[in-house]
């Protein structure tokens, strides 16, 4: 069984989508073997993300749970994105979940195309169909997967990556979402953290 952990920008400012990839860091310290399973990168700003969910095959010790779940504060020393900003506080969620939970999800709803890696020329990837496209055929929603040189590897991503943003499509539209995993997207708690880090941005 797979076990994700999520962490979200909520819908805050950049300096929110920066904090979540340096709250990343500081947990791939306490856990090494976690893998980037999705991410949604910030339209504007170079490695800065909206949320990154990473993925383990390894138990997580409760005690990892208890202090890491929840709101965590990432106090700015320095600002490179508006400088002189006054605030320095920025607040990111984090949430736990085990095997993508999803409403029954026919595997003959997923269809899978393979094309050609991108790359430079030459190269063995650009000479086979490595990449696999994975495409969940009620809802039109796909994701493209060329990460491994394996197509059948690319695959099993491309699947995974598409459950989680089904997954994730799934969650905003219930109607008790508010209480739910990816709810944090619209409701992230910006006070009590259960964590706080400072450095600069």
């Amino acid at each position: 069984m797979k076990h994700y952990i999520q962490i979200t920008a909520g819908r805050g400012p950049v300096e929110c989508a920066r904090a979540v990839t340096l709250v990343a860091r500081e947990l791939l310290k306490v856990i090494p073997s976690l893998q980037l399973a999705d991410c949604e990168p910030h339209n504007q700003a170079d490695g800065c993300f909206m949320s990154m969910t990473f993925a383990t095959e390894e138990a997580i010790p409760q005690s990892v749970i208890d202090e890491w779940q929840g709101t965590v504060l990432w106090r700015s020393t320095k600002n490179p994105y508006r400088p002189g900003h006054k605030r320095s506080n920025w607040f990111v969620g984090i949430n736990f979940f085990d095997e993508v939970e999803l409403p029954q999800i026919d595997e003959s709803d997923i269809a899978y195309e393979t094309c050609r890696s991108g790359g430079k020329g030459g190269q063995n990837v650009n000479k086979v169909e490595t990449s696999v496209r994975a495409i969940h055929t009620p809802t039109g929603l796909s994701v493209k997967c060329s990460d491994e040189r394996s197509q059948s590897q690319n695959k099993a991503l491309a699947r995974e990556r598409l459950l989680l943003k089904l997954r994730e499509i799934n969650e905003k539209t219930l109607a008790d979402s508010q209480a739910r995993q990816w709810s944090n997207h619209d409701n992230l708690e910006r006070g009590n953290p259960v964590k706080k880090f400072s450095g600069p941005l």
